[in-house]
């Protein structure tokens, strides 16, 4: 865990390339000359945006893992090209319903398809594919702690011999709990991961996803209320969970941090999906995220508390924004460019407000003081947005 407070280093910043414009508007590399022009340092890869570029090129969007030269030869452009504009490639993602599988035929195809990443991960000249936490709910699948801590455990054995056997830097697997599955936090995604006990299998901390379920209830008026329905109560539970991440989670060990902020909506209007299959939280997940603490597009989730809990840590990785809204599904060239600098600019004013708070996880002054500021923060752009 870091001692200095507030950190000395600096994380470089990054973005999801779906957090720069939808794949059926908006080209791959007009999205990433904006993030350049801004000052991203590292892109975070989806699959959907890689499938796009495929079919740019000619080829098969839906055969984006199969490791043909003609693929492989456009991972290295894409690569190359990420780097010529001064940036790097973090990542990919998502890989989905992996782990917990019963059926070993159904299990050993699942984990096969983690493995036909990996030559595209040299491609892209990145070491880092990880996973969201299975949302399964069928009788097929488990969340089991030592079925799917096997499964990570296999599945970093399969990166570590495919790194051994090309001699290239070691392959990670990291492991995301999403709030909409059965590994829903933070630390229950954490305790998969040590018990793996592999030192290339490590932890995804996206700050949406924590507050989604510890925090944020886009069901209740407030917003808030998902336990308790103060908001005193309410930052109580989220401050006591990011002081357990700040001092038991190594820096070492989250292998990415991805941050986003939310919409307050209006419950009036605002329902739950009426497809029982479908998630509560996924229509406000894809629909309503923001950048960090952007107060004039209705912000309100208390995310410089995820992050300072991440940099206490002592992560010295990316600090990386993933958002989701029907803002980046609109067409026009300038979708990128407006986005990116608005994902910018939250990234800057969420580092600033997480080096003022003070140091909650240290003792129960320093937590006290960091919850009301956290609380007088969000009170007053709560009067703020009462008055637009």
């Amino acid at each position: 865990m870091s001692t200095l407070w507030p950190p000395s280093g600096a994380n470089e910043f990054g973005i999801a390339t779906l957090s720069l414009g939808n794949w059926r508007e908006h080209r791959l590399a007009p999205r990433l000359e904006a993030a350049a022009k801004d000052g991203y340092q590292w892109i975070d890869l989806f699959d959907e945006c890689w499938a796009a570029y495929l079919v740019e090129h000619g080829l098969p969007g839906d055969q984006l893992w199969e490791p043909t030269p003609e693929n492989l030869n456009v991972a290295r452009k894409l690569g190359n090209l990420v780097k010529s504009l001064g940036m790097r490639i973090a990542c990919t993602q998502p890989l989905r319903t992996i782990e917990g599988i019963k059926d070993p035929v159904e299990r050993r195809a699942a984990l096969d398809l983690v493995a036909k990443r990996f030559p595209f991960m040299r491609a892209f000249d990145t070491d880092l594919v990880f996973m969201c936490a299975n949302i399964r709910t069928d009788g097929g699948v488990t969340s089991d702690l030592k079925t799917v801590a096997r499964d990570l455990a296999e599945l970093g054995d399969m990166a570590a011999a495919y790194s051994k056997a090309d001699g290239g830097p070691m392959l990670r697997i990291g492991y995301e709990g999403l709030s909409w599955a059965t590994r829903n936090t933070w630390s229950a995604s954490w305790e998969v991961v040590r018990f793996a006990n592999r030192s290339n299998v490590g932890l995804i901390v996206d700050a949406f996803n924590i507050l989604a379920v510890e925090f944020a209830d886009p069901y209740n008026p407030e917003g808030h209320g998902r336990i308790y329905s103060t908001l005193e109560e309410s930052i109580q539970i989220l401050t006591d969970s990011m002081t357990s991440l700040a001092t038991t989670v190594p820096g070492d060990r989250i292998f990415f941090f991805q941050c986003g902020d939310a919409e307050l909506v209006n419950p009036a209007s605002f329902f739950p999906p009426s497809d029982p299959s479908t998630p509560a939280l996924l229509p406000w997940s894809r629909n309503h995220r923001l950048y960090p603490l952007e107060q004039s597009h209705g912000s309100y989730m208390p995310v410089e508390l995820v992050g300072a809990a991440v940099l206490a840590a002592g992560y010295k990785g990316p600090v990386s924004l993933e958002v989701f809204n029907e803002s980046l599904n609109q067409p026009g060239d300038g979708v990128p460019t407006i986005h990116s600098a608005r994902g910018m600019n939250g990234l800057r004013t969420l580092i600033e407000t997480v080096k003022c708070l003070p140091p909650f996880w240290k003792s129960q002054p320093d937590a006290q003081q960091a919850m009301v500021q956290v609380m007088e923060r969000l009170r007053s752009q709560n009067r703020s947005l009462e008055k637009l």
